[in-house]
Formats: structure tokens, sequence, C-alpha cells
């Protein structure tokens, strides 16, 4: 590229960017004017809050003012945060106003047209486009085209161009550090560039980097189902989060972030992706764990998490075949079918209770059910019930709200109490004050009785927990499961839920029991559901979150090669099952082969773990071979492991030891933390700091680290194949240096001979 042409493309940065900076000051004035007159509307708010509760008129003005103002000051506020996100992008864009440049030509020109790619678009006063948004329809020809013939995708249909060139920028501050034309997604230099970085406390947007295969993940619409299979590193990941913004701005009309719900693998990982979207001008779409929303649903109880179970299963032999029936959609199906079964005399209805007595008998309840169609669903029936509930407490308080002591509590409110009771909604409401009375009157019988509003408005007249264990009495077993273990499993739940435990085996089949019979826990209004590291998530806990989110589009990712909590399965197989237990019509696999995120004598090492390795394709960045270190005592070991974190600290910003277990984890902080200032990550921690830190693999799940130290990676600690995930997880995550520490022997993985030992440094000290 000649040097003209380098100074052509820096006068251009120049302009833009002082056109970025204009529209700055504008928008920074339209800001402080928004902010000056929010000042303002809220001192006046403060200033005339006064209300006059005892003249009628009075009231019902005050009221109205109160409402106008809070209207004004709530639309003020949103118009002062939408400036303040234009600022924003703004800013960021005149630091590196775009980042690719095509060159087309339209059939039937004679012309052709360049269009500067960037992560926001940028339109000058002219309504000339200076830079287009990354997600604008046109610019998936940077992505996906190759020079000559392409087409693109738009609203109004499938268009057709020439491209005639493209071309790559690194811009910094408004400086052209590098510039090259390319007939590929993005260059191998771009690509090197952009890798072979140190990581940074959150992850970071990838539109400059985006890729072929990912560009497709990111811009699908019509998917009901998509399937992301991807190999560690391969930026799955990071393909969502720009799949999220891309939709966003692909729907805008009608889709918001709160729309949008992410199920991540642990708080630390929420916390890392969490500047990702407002990097490109967007909301954050809503972020939950498996953990934290099954504890929402189940208030009261201790849930089992995955990293329990997980630590657990490190301890005791696991039921495989009684695990599987029970995390099974053949589960799920036995249990549909078992609430649509279920008659009045089936359910497991409950007195509800005041004070001790009976108000409502359990009988009474099964009377009130009886009389609905069978025909109706059972959540249909059972709302039934509870309206007619309400409607018999609506009398009963009525009876009571003629009481004597009642009245005797009216005569002694207060103004302010009774004012409290009346309510703001109802100043002025009524004409005649006999009519305000009895309201008032009722309205104390109410609150009286509130616990009896609450059982009824909960559906807490149905025993849930013992309507469970009736299903399982009954439930048909697969040829593989044995009537004793299954006896053995019902025990079990019975014992945890007396101690307000529940397993984590049993929470989505008993959600979706209770939802049936009782009806609510789906969320209408999400159109969007993701499930990160899906290949931790059993077939039972799909289903369920189907059945809470129907009708949101789904978007699974994972890599089966990573399954710490289960056995590994084929893409192909695990798309095949989801058809079926979720009867998506229109599903699609995507399989991200290529791995970015390590060096490649790393990502080497890591496929050579794996069964089928040789599908994984290692992207070709230099760096150091893995090295083994073998020591044959505890605290010579540990010696060894002290004197590899300094060499590490030396030269990378993160460096993580990777234990098995919270077990091994707290040993390794206990015999480091007097010589290093290194940090010791828990399931309750929600931000990754610089330096050290020492946490299980099950919580870097997601995460990539400078450098990993892998911990005591012996014979005796990893002693056969069903460890190969643990092991390659732990390694996946390194992205420049990985060493592995053992204690005794290497692991067969290691030392099998499977792989060469040309592809590692060992330090090895024989046996005494």
């Amino acid at each position: 590229m000649t040097t003209s042409e380098e100074a052509q493309e820096q006068q251009r940065v120049d302009q833009v960017a002082h056109a970025i900076g204009q529209r700055i000051a504008k928008t920074d004035a339209d800001y402080q004017a928004a902010h000056q007159e929010l000042r303002n509307v809220l001192q006046n708010y403060s200033e005339n809050t006064s209300v006059n509760w005892f003249e009628v008129d009075d009231r019902i003005e005050t009221s109205a003012e109160l409402q106008q103002q809070r209207a004004l000051v709530s639309r003020l506020t949103e118009n002062q945060n939408i400036i303040q996100d234009q600022l924003d992008t703004f800013k960021n864009l005149q630091k590196s106003p775009y980042f690719g440049r095509i060159d087309i030509q339209d059939p039937g020109e004679t012309d052709s047209e360049s269009l500067y790619i960037g992560t926001a678009s940028f339109v000058d006063d002219n309504q000339n486009f200076l830079v287009y948004d990354w997600r604008a329809p046109i610019s998936s020809i940077y992505y996906n085209g190759v020079l000559g013939q392409v087409a693109y995708h738009t609203p109004a249909g499938d268009q057709q161009t020439k491209l005639l060139k493209k071309r790559q920028f690194l811009i910094q501050d408004g400086q052209i550090e590098s510039m090259f034309d390319t007939n590929e997604t993005v260059g191998d230099e771009m690509l090197q560039h952009a890798l072979g970085k140190q990581n940074d406390a959150t992850m970071q947007n990838i539109v400059a980097t985006i890729q072929r295969e990912q560009n497709d993940i990111i811009r699908d619409t019509r998917s009901d189902l998509l399937v992301v299979q991807g190999v560690a590193g391969s930026g799955k990941t990071s393909a969502i989060l720009q799949r999220i913004a891309f939709l966003l701005y692909h729907s805008r009309r009608d889709l918001e972030a709160d729309q949008i719900v992410l199920f991540s693998p642990n708080r630390l990982f929420s916390h890392y992706i969490s500047d990702v979207l407002p990097s490109l001008g967007e909301r954050n779409m809503r972020q939950v764990t498996l953990a934290e929303f099954l504890t929402q649903r189940f208030q009261g109880l201790t849930v089992q998490t995955q990293f329990d179970r997980y630590e657990t299963d490190q301890q005791h032999s696991v039921n495989l075949p009684l695990r599987n029936f029970q995390e099974s959609a053949a589960l799920m199906t036995a249990i549909n079918e078992y609430c649509h079964q279920c008659t009045a005399d089936d359910l497991m209805f409950t007195d509800i209770r005041f004070h001790g007595r009976v108000f409502f008998s359990k009988e009474e309840i099964r009377d009130i059910y009886r009389q609905f169609p069978t025909a109706a669903a059972p959540a249909d029936r059972f709302l039934r019930t509870k309206n007619e509930l309400e409607k018999r407490l609506k009398q009963r308080i009525a009876e009571e709200a003629k009481a004597d002591w009642v009245h005797d509590t009216i005569d002694q409110l207060s103004d302010e109490d009774y004012h409290n009771l009346l309510g703001e909604k109802h100043l002025g409401k009524f004409e005649q004050l006999d009519d305000e009375i009895d309201y008032i009157a009722r309205q104390i019988v109410r609150r009286r009785l509130r616990q009896v509003d609450d059982a009824i408005y909960n559906g807490y007249f149905l025993d849930a927990y013992s309507q469970y264990t009736a299903f399982l009495k009954q439930c048909p077993l697969p040829e593989d499961v044995t009537s004793t273990d299954w006896q053995t499993a019902i025990a079990s739940y019975q014992h945890d839920i007396e101690f307000h435990h529940l397993a984590l085996t049993d929470a989505a089949p008993l959600l979706y029991l209770r939802d049936i019979l009782i009806g609510g826990g789906a969320n209408h209004r999400m159109q969007h559901l993701f499930v990160d590291e899906m290949q931790d998530y059993s077939m039972a806990q799909l289903i369920y979150l189907q059945h809470a989110f129907p009708r949101a589009k789904l978007t699974l990712l994972g890599d089966s090669e990573q399954a710490l909590f289960k056995a590994v399965e084929s893409p192909e197989s695990i798309l095949k099952k989801l058809n079926a237990a979720l009867n998506i019509k229109r599903s699609r696999l995507i399989t991200l082969r290529r791995s970015y995120r390590s060096t490649l004598p790393i990502t080497t090492f890591a496929k050579a773990l794996l069964p089928d390795g040789d599908q994984i394709e290692a992207f070709n960045r230099p760096g150091d071979l893995p090295k083994v270190v073998i020591r044959y005592d505890e605290a010579v070991a540990f010696k060894a492991l002290a004197h590899e974190l300094k060499l590490e600290l030396a030269t990378n910003g993160t460096v993580a030891i990777l234990t098995k277990s919270t077990a091994e984890a707290k040993l390794v902080y206990q015999k480091l933390h007097a010589d290093f200032d290194l940090t010791r990550l828990t399931d309750t921690d929600r931000s990754l700091p610089k330096g050290v830190v020492v946490l299980p693999i099950y919580l870097a799940k997601g995460l990539e680290f400078d450098s990993v130290i892998a911990y005591n990676v012996s014979a005796e600690n990893y002693p056969d194949e069903q460890l190969t995930g643990t092991l390659y997880t732990i390694a996946s995550r390194a992205m420049h240096h990985l060493t592995l520490l053992c204690i005794g022997a290497a692991s067969p993985l290691i030392a099998s001979g499977k792989i060469p030992q040309a592809d590692l440094q060992i330090e090895h000290e024989f046996q005494n």
C-alpha cells in the first residue's frame, strides 16, 4: 500500500474525527440543558409537595398535580439518559471511527462507492453517512463477502452488488496504526494484534474481528432454536453478545434489552461480559444464573447448585441410569400426563388457617375445584378455584366489617392512619361519609385477614411438594432403573424437603408439576432466551426453561467437550434430542471448530487430550510450549509452584491457578497467601481481579487468563478418561502460557504417549 494512500486515509480519519468532535460539543450542550431542566423540575417538585388532606377538592387537585410532576420527571430523566448514551457513543467513535472499508459498485452504475464500517453509525449535518453501523444490512458484505459479485439481505429483499475492495484498519486515538487490503473476513494481521493482547478484567466487543461463521450466528433472525456448538476459544460467547446487539438493532421497534435474558454459568462470567453491549451503545440484557433463577422460584428452600453437586459427585459414586432418568425429557412428559389426569381427589389440598383455626377447609376447597369442568386445563381449574375463594373471602370481610370491634378501631384512628387506609387513589371518591366509613372498615378487616388473602393469591392451599411425592410413587420407570433405587430417591427427596433443601435433579420437574397444576411461572414478555454452557444443563432443565419463557426464541451455546457435570454428546445428537423434546419448527446447528483464544502450542496440547481433537483447528499464533512440572513431595511441589508464579507474574497481568475442587483451591490459597497477593474466588464473587486468582475449574467456565497453572495434574488426581473434559477445560482457559503441576507421576492423560513429548516442556524431578 502506497504512502499516498495511507496519507489520504489518515486525512479522512482526521476529518471524520473532527466532525464527531463538533457533534460531541453540540450533544454535550444538549445534555447540560436537559440536566438543568431536570434539576429545575425536581426542585419545583420538592417545593410543592405539601398536601391538603382535609378538603376534598384540594385533595383531588393536589393528587393530579403530583401525578403530572412525576410523569414529567420520568420523561425528562429518560431524555437525559438518551442524550448521555449518544454522548458516550460519539466519544468512543471519535477515538476509533471505523475498522473497515468496502468499495462496491451497484448494477448499472459506472462509479464505485466507498463505505466505512464502525461500531456505530455517524451521519454528518448534510445527511451523508461517514460511518456505517456494523449491523447495517450492507455491512454484512464486509464479513461474508469476497471480492466479486456478492449479495446482502435487506428488509426489501436480497440485493446484488460488486465488491471491489475490502480494507481493514487499526485506529487508536484517531491515528491509523496499520491498514491493509484483504479478500478474507478479517486478515490474520488484525487477529494476531487482537489476540496477542493481555487479558482485560472484562470481555471486549469483537466487531472488528468477526469471522464469517460467527457472522452467521450474529445475523440469524429466522431460527426458533439456534444451537451453537463451539470449541473452547472459538468466540462463541463473543458472537452471541454481538448477536444480542444485532437483534436490538434489527428489531429496534419491537425489542428491548429487558426482553432478552441470558443464563450465565456463574456470577464471575456475568460481570466479565458486562461491558460488551454498552461498548456498542446498547443496554445490557437481563442476566441470571441457574442457581439464582431456581432460588427465586423456590423461596424458602435451599436449592442445590451445579457446583455443590459437582463437589459431592467428586466424593461419592453416581447412579447414572437413575440420574439420567431424573433429568430426562421422558420424566417431564410423565409429569405433564400425570397432571392432566389428576382428579380433584388426587390433589393434595390443604386447609387455609388463620390464627391456628381453619378458615377454609381442604374439603371445601376440593368441592370448589370439583365443580369446574374436568376438560379444562388444571391451571385453569385452579385459577377459578382461587377466584371463588377470593369471592368467599370478600363476603366474609363484608360481614366482619359490621362488627363492633371494627367501628371501635375506626374511632381510635389518627388522621394520618385514617388517610393511609383510605389511600391516595380513593381521595374524594366517596360522595357519602357512610360509604367512606364502610370502605375503611373493610380495609381494616382485609388487613387483619391478609394472611388468608396471601394464601389464596399464592396458591398455598395446594401442597406441591407432597403432590410431587405422589407423582414419584406412581411414575413408570425405564428398564435400567430399579424400584429399589427409585424408592431411595423418593426417600432422599422427602428427607431434603423436610429440612427445606432440594436436590438439583428435582428442581426442574417439581417446578414443572407446580406450574401445570397451579399456573404461573411463565414469562410471556421475553422474546429471546440465551443459555451459555448448555452442555451443563439437563434436558429437563431446558424443557422447563422453554416452558418458563414460552414466547422466546432459543439460542443455546456450549462445547460438549467441556461437560464437567455429565457425559459428552455430539452436537448432532444434542440437536436431535432438543428438536424432539422442545417441538421446535425451525432449528439450526452451527459448529465452530477454530480456536482463537490460546497460542498454537497450547491449543495443540488441549486438542490432543480429546478423542476427536483433530477436528479442532488451531489459530496459528506462536507461543511457548506448555510446561509440565513434576514433583514427588507436596512441600517441594509448592516451592515449584511459587517459583512458576513469580515467573508468570513478571510478564502476565492475570495468572489463574485452576483446581479440580474447592478443597484444592482452599489448600493452595493457605499455602501461598503469605508470600503472594492472591485472591481465592468462590461462587459468590462477582468480579475478576488482576494478579493471581485461585479457583476451581467450574467457576472458570467462559473465562480466559493470560497464564494458567493447573494444580496437581497427577496420576492419582486425574487417573482416567472421565476427567478428560476437566483437564481440557483447564488447559483451554490459557491465552499465552500454560503450566501443569503434578504432585507425583503425571496423569496418564498427559503421559500415555498420546501427546508427543516434543509438544511439552517437561521439568521432571526423579523420585528419591
